[in-house]
């Protein structure tokens, strides 16, 4: 055999190399994934079961309507901080709507679910439209604009409710939307396999794709090729919130109830997942299928913290440790990408 220090030298580079070559083309999350799965497995033999790998894809997909609405502002080099306000005000709405509906008309209870899901959308997407108008047209700074949003829509959730829940929708609502299942996969997996298909769709086959991917890479090139950036800009921010009031809608059927403070956490996990499947900062880069596998990561590390039974206090630290180390290796990422290319 050859064991001579030149031949395990060679191949020490060749792994090295091997492993460089599908961080820059994979990103970070496939190697996240990959410990993930070892480190929590080890240290609980329920995290690999069908029904807990079941329960992460359940609760990841409210986080991934969110992330992919979330990938269209960072598309366009901006972010959306109001998300989480969207699904509070979509909740709070939907729900009150939707009881004082069905108490005034207790014959017709699918007529009273559609109108409080009409009432909630109406109420999520006022949101993102004006933030749309205000970084489109005013050219607001986006992460000034959206905070502003997040703030005047949670004082309006509060008001409107009194930081009480709202009860009074009808059964069906939960039973269908939160609770519902078919084939043994529940609801919300289905309407998230559905949006995740129409986005791929609007990203790599549409014009509006193209244009926001051109947008994010280089702004003022876009305007000068023709593209009606501040369009396209506005879409971005109303389609961002309109995936933010579906999960709003889907998180209110499964809770039962109208919230104000369900979606508190959506803003840094939604980015957070965003950035972990290789997002960029900077606009113009990001893949639709990665952005749910990096919010479907961030379940399987909330759901492994949990059966490891560590404190949620300690789970957003760790969320906002991953945010952290998935910006620098972007930034090592770019490096690479720059040293092929020259």
């Amino acid at each position: 055999m050859d064991d001579t220090p030149e031949t395990t030298k060679q191949t020490s580079r060749t792994a090295k190399e091997w492993l460089q070559l599908a961080f820059v083309r994979l990103g970070v999350l496939p190697f996240l994934l990959v410990l993930c799965l070892i480190v929590f497995s080890m240290m609980s033999d329920n995290f690999l079961t069908g029904r807990n790998l079941m329960n992460v894809l359940r609760q990841s997909s409210y986080l991934a309507m969110v992330a992919m609405g979330q990938m269209l502002a960072l598309l366009t080099g901006g972010f959306d901080l109001s998300v989480g306000t969207i699904l509070a005000l979509t909740s709070v709405v939907g729900a009150m709507t939707m009881a004082a509906a069905a108490t005034a008309m207790p014959d017709m209870i699918w007529l009273a679910i559609i109108l409080g899901m009409l009432g909630g959308f109406a109420a999520g997407i006022s949101i993102s439209i004006v933030n749309g108008i205000g970084v489109s047209i005013f050219n607001v700074s986006p992460f000034m604009m959206t905070l502003g949003m997040a703030s005047v829509g949670f004082g309006v959730a509060l008001s409107l409710t009194g930081g009480v829940p709202v009860y009074g929708m009808p059964d069906a609502f939960g039973s269908t939307f939160g609770f519902g299942r078919l084939f043994g996969i529940p609801a919300p997996i289905y309407v998230t396999a559905g949006l995740l298909a129409i986005m791929y769709v609007v990203l790599n086959w549409t014009r509006l794709g193209r244009y926001l991917y051109a947008i994010g890479g280089n702004l003022k090139a876009s305007r000068l090729s023709g593209i009606n950036t501040r369009l396209h800009l506005f879409l971005a921010y109303v389609l961002c919130g309109a995936l933010a009031t579906i999960a709003g809608l889907m998180l209110t059927a499964r809770l039962e109830t109208g919230e104000a403070n369900i979606g508190a956490a959506m803003p840094l996990e939604s980015i957070a997942a965003c950035v972990i499947a290789g997002v960029s900062l900077r606009g113009g880069v990001g893949r639709v299928g990665a952005v749910v596998l990096g919010a479907v990561f961030i379940g399987l590390v909330q759901n492994g913290m949990n059966l490891a039974r560590i404190d949620s206090y300690m789970q957003t630290v760790v969320i906002g440790v991953l945010l952290i180390l998935a910006v620098v290796a972007d930034q090592v990422r770019q490096r690479l990408i720059a040293q092929i290319q020259d």
